[in-house]
């Protein structure tokens, strides 16, 4: 089966468009043989002409099919332009509409005279039969538009997972290395500090020249031994969980660049108190990254705003965005966020909006450092 399915993708789209259009061809060419007039002919030709282009203008493609259904008792070009246009629009009223007027065509004669000399009950079952028959096709080009619909969020449910595990993994990493900056901090400089005055104690106090010496050198050795220990403690600090993060961290300067080249719509207004610490400044700057490809990824066309804002005892971030286009997963990779923001002191709230936009605030104290 999968066999199967891989040779169908294989086959390029113009061939299944040159085929299905001969087929729709021989159809009407079928149903015309013998007592076609110029004027059905001429229908035939354009509606099934018409399926080269049911991918771009399905409505149009449909329409165009009206009049050959109308003639003559065509199946094929029908069938495919209600496929083509079921598998591309959501807008049920108007498929059922053209299901209905399908069958309209498919049930009457031409002349329209002619039609109502006849049985009315037969007319009616004719008219139920091609309604039937026009539905089949809308039903299942929802159905294809469904599973792909499906096919797409288990794609963003899946590329959800693996963010939100990068980023536990990073949080973590994160800790262990500054639960190892702290250790190294308060045990291992703390004894290395003892050590040089020690030494320097040894160095004031030894009588023998060889003596001082040895004790000058171990208190050099310590001092210089203590100078890389907090060398190695500020880089561990200062690194955001991955190894190779040893570049200038993001500030408010690059926020401008950050909105810029998100690929999202997006405007900036306020401004933050002067002076913030830079773990602040950083940790806006994540805040509005993370909310800018959440907005990406979960809410496609949306519009967002990011409005930086302080008032006497607080100073903060807000990114909202607009409705998205179309069905969303849920958002993921808010708990790096909400790490960052307790490091401040301060708060994380992410939240829908009554307007079927999304809101994550950022929200610190003034004072924090």
């Amino acid at each position: 089966m999968n066999t199967g399915r891989a040779w169908w993708r294989r086959v390029p789209p113009w061939a299944v468009d040159t085929g299905l259009v001969m087929l729709a061809a021989l159809d009407a060419w079928i149903n015309l043989l013998g007592e076609g007039t110029p004027v059905m002919w001429a229908c035939a030709a354009v509606g099934s002409a018409g399926l080269f282009l049911r991918r771009r203008f399905p409505l149009t493609v449909f329409l165009l099919t009206l009049p050959m259904t109308l003639f003559m008792d065509v199946a094929v070009a029908p069938i495919a332009a209600l496929y083509a246009l079921a598998a591309s629009t959501r807008n049920r009223p108007l498929l059922a509409g053209c299901a209905l007027l399908n069958a309209v065509a498919g049930t009457l004669a031409w002349p329209l005279s002619d039609e109502f000399d006849g049985d009315r009950t037969w007319t009616v079952v004719q008219f139920v039969y091609a309604l039937a028959t026009a539905f089949a096709p809308v039903l299942f080009g929802q159905l294809v538009q469904a599973r792909h619909d499906v096919a797409r969020r288990l794609v963003e449910v899946k590329e959800a997972r693996e963010h939100e595990r990068a980023l536990y993994a990073q949080t973590v990493l994160a800790r262990e290395r500054a639960q190892l900056a702290r250790e190294m901090h308060d045990v291992v400089s703390h004894q290395v500090s003892l050590i040089a005055v020690q030494a320097g104690a040894l160095q004031m106090a030894a009588k023998d020249p060889d003596a001082r010496e040895a004790a000058r050198t171990i208190r050099t050795l310590s001092s210089n031994t203590l100078d890389e220990l907090r060398h190695m403690v500020t880089l561990l600090r200062a690194s955001g969980g991955k190894a190779t993060e040893l570049a200038p961290q993001p500030t408010l300067a690059d926020l401008q660049q950050l909105i810029a080249n998100s690929g999202i719509e997006t405007t900036l207004t306020g401004e933050l108190p002067p002076g913030i610490s830079t773990t602040a400044q950083r940790t806006v700057y994540r805040t509005v990254q993370e909310a800018l490809t959440n907005v990406r990824k979960h809410a496609p066309g949306a519009r967002a705003e990011v409005r930086l804002w302080h008032d006497v005892h607080h100073f903060g971030v807000t990114v909202t965005n607009t409705a998205p286009t179309r069905p969303t997963v849920a958002r993921h990779g808010l708990i790096g966020l909400k790490e960052r923001a307790e490091l401040l002191d301060g708060t994380l709230t992410a939240e829908p909006t009554p307007e079927g936009g999304y809101e994550i605030e950022l929200r610190a104290p003034a004072l924090s450092d």
